[in-house]
């Protein structure tokens, strides 16, 4: 049984999607239509098909151009697996990845998840003024170890886990001088390391709630469709199969850790034993392997990945 699976952000990087572009027909369409998307929305003159193929690189980085960018690049993926016959009986996403699942499974037309990341990334960014929030990956300590750290060193801020990605790693967002202490904490109990992340927002976390709340009667406002496919959700690893739950999870998911383990772990409950990563980067992957350490993993971002994920995927 297969699942496609879609990155987040922080998978983006100059050049994604142009060997797509200039491969196939469908990736084509697929940035054509972001492009013109992007510009009713009033964004700059740029194309987003420009910030993703030249950049520069800290445009491509700002959060409200990122989610469509990744969006993008991880659509049009997945309707070139899609136009040669590769059919996932699950989707799931990461973060932001949840939206382009919705994509895939036809919850949400294409042109609406690009305006809406848009504003997703622009509502978490202004949650929080710059600086005064922070993230941090704990690596090498327990869930429990973990939230203790955090209920220890908040001092009245906020601070709290914010991806359980798998066993190990895990990134706390909150407050940044909460977030400081809670990775010296971390340490202190057992941890191997406390990285600080070069992120502009305590995504999933509390301090997100304010951009939940103009997102929400967005989301709400949508005509979407029940998905073709389930959609396990990072909320609570549940598989979504009708439209209203799903985007009840989305609404949340906004200011709610990102419950990636879990996500996996249901996955493979259900009998998934291949997934392919539809998007750029990796990183999806390497995660799976961890949970899952039995299970086929391969990954579609470029024309010379197809042939092995049209095999995996036993087309």
């Amino acid at each position: 049984m297969i699942a496609f699976i879609f990155p987040g952000q922080g998978s983006q990087k100059v050049g994604m999607g142009e060997a797509l572009v200039d491969a196939f027909p469908e990736a084509r369409a697929t940035f054509a239509e972001a492009d013109t998307t992007f510009v009713e929305d009033g964004q700059p003159s740029e194309s987003l098909s420009t910030l993703c193929f030249q950049g520069p690189e800290d445009r491509l980085a700002l959060t409200e151009i990122t989610q469509p960018a990744i969006l993008t690049t991880s659509v049009a993926a997945c309707r070139v697996l899609e136009g040669r016959g590769a059919r996932p009986a699950f989707v799931a996403g990461h973060s932001l990845g949840e939206y382009s699942a919705h994509v895939a499974a036809g919850t949400i037309p294409f042109g609406d998840a690009v305006r809406l990341v848009r504003r997703r990334g622009r509502y978490m960014q202004e949650a929080v003024p710059v600086g005064e929030g922070a993230m941090a990956a704990i690596l090498g300590a327990s869930l429990d170890v973990v939230r203790q750290a955090c209920e220890e060193a908040a001092e009245g801020e906020v601070v709290s886990p914010a991806n359980i990605n798998c066993a190990g790693q895990i990134v706390i967002a909150g407050h940044a001088g909460a977030v400081r202490r809670a990775s010296e904490r971390a340490k202190a109990l057992g941890a191997k390391r406390a990285i600080p992340l070069p992120v502009s927002a305590p995504f999933h976390s509390a301090l997100m709630r304010p951009a939940e709340d103009r997102l929400a009667p967005e989301l709400r406002a949508l005509t979407v469709q029940d998905p073709r496919v389930p959609i396990v959700a990072n909320v609570d690893a549940l598989p979504k199969r009708d439209a209203r739950s799903a985007v009840d999870a989305l609404v949340q998911q906004v200011s709610a850790p990102v419950q990636w383990e879990a996500v996996v772990r249901r996955l493979a409950s259900e009998g998934v034993t291949t997934y392919v990563e539809v998007g750029p980067g990796t990183v999806l992957g390497g995660l799976v392997k961890k949970i899952h350490p039995d299970a086929h993993i391969t990954s579609f971002a470029s024309p010379d990945q197809l042939d092995a994920v049209m095999a995996a995927c036993s087309i």
